[in-house]
């Protein structure tokens, strides 16, 4: 415990941002960081608790209590070294994470958590910046050549921890440059790409050879993977997006989140937007912008979010954002006690930012012009009624309340339903559960097909970009064990904690 009277001298502080005037005229990152005080201050509060909540609320079991300590001591190698010994990339986690840890947090029963997400990313680039971070050396290869389908989190966790393990991985990627989701669905302002550029070049140097513009079971033969390599990890994420089909869904004028979001991130890498859009069916083949309109995103979500800073940066006339569900709580209630997550009204920075949030709304028609274009949209209040657990159950439409919008550009932002199953999935024929997601045990991550195995969102379905590295590394372990016919090489994040504190 680096301060035992820490949590009482100090209250919870993040980081400064640059002003919201000053932000929305670019795309870069906002957040500033912490002076030397105030990050000892931020870790002097972690109480090193006997039973630290945190470390079960964190999908990675980060090991919490162990590298606040050693932030609070200024021992920068012993806290980058606790800290990437469960959690293979905390440059993306500590920037774009919802931290569940830190409602997890004992401290959080009575004050403001421990502001643990802002912490971690203190310690990775101060590793950066002190040379700490250094291609690991893989003294010995077993020969064994392993292809991982998807570069997002829980692809290149998984390819970090086989390539660790002594495996020749081969990571391939559709798009033009690695990253998944994380290169052309986070918007720069909450993770610059040359962040994933530094972690891809660190990861090449240390043996992992990236293939990009390779669509596997479309340009990339999925035979000539089963028959070149000796396991495949299926990591291609939860790529299908909730549709919302009601009348006028055809104009021009709405689209899926993805798609606009996509464009804007090709568009700050000095990427034609539309670059593929004759051959790949996902790729608009008009540009789309917000500038001047009355944006609506559907959806209260992170995606939506991502929409709203995104559309303020396009300098839209208006941005609306609509949320079926009735508005949140702003504490924890009876029916989400601590430790749980709590489900509570949550304001992101893009929100800070400028929008109008409306609850309890609900889509009726998408209304065009004479030329298909679209021009305002139909809508309506409604009214919920609760569980007895306390959670919104059933509604009905608030009678008198439909009434019409001006709207040019709607973003459909609802989440995503399932990973894609043309072309690879069903080439290669494996399995679905019943949410349509490729079915496999969290114990063995296991296809049906023999040698394939899966993780990520492509097997829990839409999920936190911490859940998706703990995913890609425990599927590592489990491909590690097949291919060496016994144990892994490759700790449970169990093994692994209880090694740090005892």
């Amino acid at each position: 415990m680096g301060k035992p009277t820490g949590f009482l001298e100090f209250t919870r502080e993040l980081p400064s941002k640059r002003s919201v005037e000053e932000r929305v005229n670019d795309y870069k990152e906002f957040v500033n960081r912490y002076s030397d005080e105030k990050l000892n201050q931020q870790s002097a509060r972690c109480m090193n608790c006997g039973v630290p909540f945190c470390h079960n609320g964190c999908p990675l079991g980060n090991v919490i209590p162990e590298f606040n300590d050693a932030v609070y001591n200024k021992e920068w190698k012993d806290a980058y070294d606790i800290l990437t010994s469960t959690n293979n990339f905390p440059e993306f986690t500590g920037r774009i994470c919802p931290a569940p840890c830190e409602s997890a947090c004992v401290l959080g029963i009575n004050q403001p958590a421990i502001a643990i997400e802002e912490i971690e990313k203190h310690i990775i680039e101060i590793a950066f910046e002190k040379n700490f971070v250094q291609p690991k050396k893989i003294n010995k290869r077993t020969g064994k050549k392993v292809a991982v389908v998807g570069s997002g989190p829980a692809g290149l966790a998984a390819a970090a921890q086989l390539n660790y393990a002594g495996h020749s991985v081969t990571v391939f990627e559709r798009d033009d440059q690695p990253g998944g989701l994380l290169r052309y669905g986070i918007p720069d302002f909450k993770l610059e790409k040359w962040v994933i550029d530094r972690r891809v070049k660190l990861m090449e140097e240390e043996g992992v050879t990236f293939k990009c513009n390779a669509n596997v079971g479309v340009n990339v033969n999925v035979n000539d993977l089963l028959r070149e390599y000796h396991a495949i990890v299926l990591a291609g994420g939860s790529t299908v997006p909730r549709d919302l089909n009601v009348p006028g869904r055809e104009l021009k004028g709405v689209y899926f989140a993805m798609q606009f979001l996509k464009q804007q991130n090709k568009r700050n890498a000095n990427i034609d937007p539309l670059a593929n859009a004759a051959v790949e069916s996902n790729i608009l083949a008009e540009e789309v912008l917000a500038t001047g309109k009355n944006v609506v995103v559907i959806g209260g979500g992170d995606t939506g979010s991502d929409c709203v800073g995104t559309s303020n940066r396009h300098k839209a006339k208006s941005v609306t954002q609509f949320e079926l569900m009735p508005m949140p709580p702003t504490s924890r209630t009876q029916f989400m006690p601590w430790p749980t997550y709590p489900m509570t009204l949550k304001t992101s920075s893009s929100h800070e930012e400028g929008a109008d949030r409306k609850w309890a709304i609900a889509t009726k028609e998408f209304i065009g012009d004479e030329n298909g274009n679209l021009k305002a949209i139909k809508v309506v209040d409604l009214e919920w009624k609760s569980a007895e657990d306390g959670r919104p159950a059933s509604f009905v439409e608030r009678a008198g309340s439909e009434r019409i919008m001006p709207c040019e550009l709607a973003l459909l932002a609802m989440g995503f339903v399932n990973p894609q199953y043309a072309g690879l999935l069903e080439q290669l024929g494996v399995e679905l559960d019943e949410r349509k997601n490729v079915k496999a045990t969290e114990k063995e991550y296991k296809t049906n097909i023999n040698k394939v195995f899966t993780a990520g969102d492509m097997r829990r379905g839409q999920s936190l970009v911490v859940w998706a590295i703990s995913e890609g590394r425990e599927c590592a372990r489990k491909v590690d064990e097949f291919l060496s016919g016994g144990l892994s090489v490759l700790e449970t994040k169990d093994q692994t904690a209880a090694a740090l504190m005892f």
